[in-house]
Order: structure tokens, then C-alpha cells, then sequence
């Protein structure tokens, strides 16, 4: 009996022949992430000159700004299951939206109703949190497999060189249009999240007489989402060894940087020139992973992630501030040597339709576990002292990723790549 052959994607031009610069779609594509990262930015920064500007108090500032990070939490699992069950360009455009109307609900609030502000701060982090699963699968369907790589890193470039440049720029606006105005610009940036992007590849299609199965609940679907990320020992180690990094490491160097370099080095210059630095490192490192293809992929990432330690380290010791200042652009570099290849690994290993589920599972775990890493240094560093703080944060650094390293299928980050002629 005759069967239908199975559906195949179409067939993708070798790596190299092509720039992704020049597709169209993913150039849609990477607007709009880069101005939903951008938009994301800038929303803690331009509040930050609100208070500066006494139309919001610090303890408001808090409050807004845990608001965000809740609304954040509570919705990037139930995007990553909408992804996965709905069009994923329809969960970007209306999860973009969402946030797009956040903005002139806080410019309303700006000096007026702190309650409006935490309220409209909610539903900007939900927007956001809806969209960085469905953004992730989203690039999965619109490059092809062999310029995945490529094309996160461009992206990652762009949200970088907009991290860096973002604070002058918004320096200068602010010289010449008020807090609420910036707010409403951080809307239209959210407009073209919401509005850029274009359509990936379609569905197979179903037969009209073909019955439609019935749909899971969404903690279910999520459940279901977890077990596929179960079934990657590289993925489970990778986002322990990220989430140990962010949680230890990310969140002692933000609260020890500041205090050092106001207590070691009697100056502000020390803090501006290493976080800069972290930044134009990132930058190169995007740059070198975009034609970077080791043939242990899951090692070399692993090691840029452990790389991040040394900026703790720095801290410790009473060192000249280059040592500082080139100890965090070693960091900007090794952490996106971990992230290009971890999110095209992701898009590469998982199951394409499970693949918002499981991103968000990662945004979820690596980003909703920093606020306790953060609230917790603090303590410590006043129980403990500052030094052996970050000793054992540079140490959990150091050693998480590299025993996440000798997980099963963690070299190549999946399968090995299969050799011509094996």
C-alpha cells in the first residue's frame, strides 16, 4: 500500500554561502529582538533617572522594578507553552503589545500613582517574559540549521552595542525630553518588537477530515516540556552551571563592584570602566563565536562560563584597576562564548516542537533564581566579610561549569558531529 511521504524541510544552503545579514526575514527577525532588548534595557535605566529627577523615591523604584521581574517570572512559562501550542510570530505580537501598553500606563503613574506604575511594571515584565521563549523558536524556524549560530550571534551583537551605547544616548535625550516622554519611546520600541518580525515557517497541514487532538492544560504541556529537557544531559548541566554563575558570581560582583570602588579606590571611575569593559568583551566575543566552530563545542563553551570567575576573583586582592577592568572584559568574552553556541545547541537538540517550552524553562530557572542570589550576597558579605564571599563565589564559578563539563553529551553540547565517510 502506498504511503504519503513525510514532510522534509527544504534544503538549506551550506554555512558560508550565504551571510544570514542578507536574508530578509531574519533581518525582520533581528529588529524587532533588538528592539525588545533594547526596550528591556532601557526600562530600569530611564526609571533610574526618575528618581534622579525626584518624580519617583528609591523604596518606589524597588517596587516597580520587583514588580517587572514578578511579571517576568509568572509569564515566560506560560509563553513558552503558548509558543509551542500557538503560532509562534502571533505570541511575539501580542505579548510585545502587552508590554507596548505598559509604557504609557507608567508615564501616566510617573509622580501620580505608584500602584499604577507597579501594576503597568507587572504587565511590561509579563510581556517581556512571554516573548523571549517565542523569540528563541522563532529564530529556529526562520534560519536554517547551518546559520543558527550566526545569526544568534548577530543578535546577540546588537542588544550588546545597544547595552553599551543605550546610556549615553538616553543621557542625552533626557537633556531635552522628560521621564514620561522617554517612557512612551520605550513603547514604540516595543511597537516594532510587536510589529517587525515575520511570519516563520508554516505548519504541515493537517486534512480537514483528519480529527484534531485535544489539548493538554498548560501545566501539563509544561510538564511535558520539562521531560524533553530531561532527556538532554548537556541541557540540565549547562543551565546549573548558568544559573550558579548568575546566581553566585553575577550577583556578588554587583554588589561588591560598587562598594570596592568606592571604598578601595576612592573613585566611580573603577565601576564605569569594568562594566564597560564586561560589555566590549561580550562584544568580542559575540564577534569570535560567530565564525568559531570547535570541534568540543560544549567544552570551550563551558570554559568561557567559568571565565566569568575571574571577575570575583579581581575583587579580592588589592590590585591595580587594569587587573579589575581586564579581569571583566575576560568575563564579557567567556559569556558569550557559553551563550551563542548554548542557545543554537538548544534550537539545534530539542525537539522543534517543545522548543519554546524548554527556552523558557531556561529563562525561567537562570533568571528567576537571581533575585535570591542577590538578596542574599548582601548578608552575607555583612556576616562574612567581602573576601571570602567572593572566594566562594569565584570558586562556585571556577567549578560548577567545570563539572557540568564532564557530563555525558556536554562536549559537543548534544550528539558528536557525525565525520563525512563515518
Amino acid at each position: 500500500m502506498a504511503t504519503t511521504p513525510a514532510p522534509t524541510e527544504s534544503k538549506s544552503r551550506p554555512p558560508g554561502t550565504r551571510s544570514v545579514l542578507r536574508d530578509s526575514a531574519f533581518l525582520r527577525l533581528w529588529a524587532g529582538t533588538t528592539a525588545s532588548g533594547l526596550a528591556t534595557w532601557a526600562l530600569p535605566f530611564v526609571l533610574g533617572l526618575a528618581v534622579l529627577q525626584r518624580e519617583l523615591g528609591a523604596a518606589g523604584l524597588g517596587l516597580v522594578l520587583a514588580a517587572r521581574t514578578a511579571g517576568f517570572l509568572a509569564a515566560v512559562a506560560v509563553g513558552g507553552v503558548l509558543a509551542d501550542r500557538h503560532s509562534r510570530r502571533a505570541v511575539v505580537l501580542w505579548s510585545a503589545l502587552a508590554a507596548a501598553a505598559a509604557a504609557p500606563l507608567l508615564a501616566v503613574g510617573l509622580g501620580r500613582s505608584l500602584l499604577l506604575m507597579t501594576a503597568a511594571a507587572a504587565l511590561a515584565g509579563a510581556g517581556q517574559g512571554a516573548c523571549r521563549p517565542a523569540f528563541q523558536a522563532l529564530t529556529a524556524e526562520v534560519v536554517d540549521p547551518g546559520r543558527r549560530q550566526q545569526a544568534n550571534a548577530a543578535t546577540t551583537l546588537a542588544v550588546r552595542s545597544s547595552t553599551l551605547a543605550g546610556p549615553a544616548l538616553t543621557a542625552l535625550l533626557a537633556a531635552f525630553v522628560d521621564v514620561a516622554t522617554l517612557l512612551l519611546g520605550i513603547g514604540l520600541l516595543w511597537l516594532v518588537a510587536a510589529l517587525l518580525p515575520g511570519r516563520g515557517r508554516p505548519a504541515a497541514a493537517v486534512a480537514p477530515d483528519a480529527p484534531r487532538p485535544q489539548r493538554a492544560s498548560l501545566r501539563a504541556e509544561f510538564v511535558d516540556g520539562i521531560r524533553e529537557a530531561r532527556r538532554h544531559p548537556w541541557f540540565l548541566a549547562g543551565l546549573g552551571a548558568l544559573t550558579a554563575v548568575i546566581a553566585l558570581g553575577y550577583s556578588a560582583t554587583s554588589v561588591a563592584l560598587p562598594l570596592i570602588s568606592r571604598d578601595r579606590y576612592a573613585t566611580e571611575w573603577v565601576l564605569a570602566a569594568a562594566t564597560t569593559a564586561y560589555t566590549v568583551g561580550a562584544l568580542g566575543g559575540a564577534l569570535l563565536t560567530a565564525r568559531l566552530r570547535p570541534r568540543s563545542q560544549g567544552w570551550v563553551a563551558f570554559a568561557g562560563l567559568a571565565a566569568y570567575g575571574f571577575a570575583p576573583l579581581s575583587l579580592m586582592l588589592p590590585v591595580h584597576p587594569a587587573v579589575v577592568i581586564g579581569a571583566y572584559a575576560v568575563a564579557g568574552i567567556g559569556i558569550e562564548l557559553f551563550n551563542v553556541p548554548w542557545f543554537t545547541a538548544t534550537q539545534r537538540e530539542v525537539a522543534p516542537d517543545k522548543l519554546a517550552r524548554v527556552s523558557s524553562l531556561d529563562f525561567l530557572v537562570s533568571y528567576g533564581l537571581a533575585p535570591v542570589g542577590l538578596a542574599l550576597i548582601a548578608p552575607a558579605i555583612h556576616a562574612f566579610g567581602v573576601t571570602p564571599v567572593l572566594g566562594a563565589c569565584a570558586a562556585a564559578c571556577f567549578l560548577v561549569p567545570a563539572a557540568a563539563a564532564l557530563v555525558p553529551t556536554a562536549r559537543h553540547f548534544g550528539r558528536p558531529p557525525v565525520r563525512p565517510g563515518a
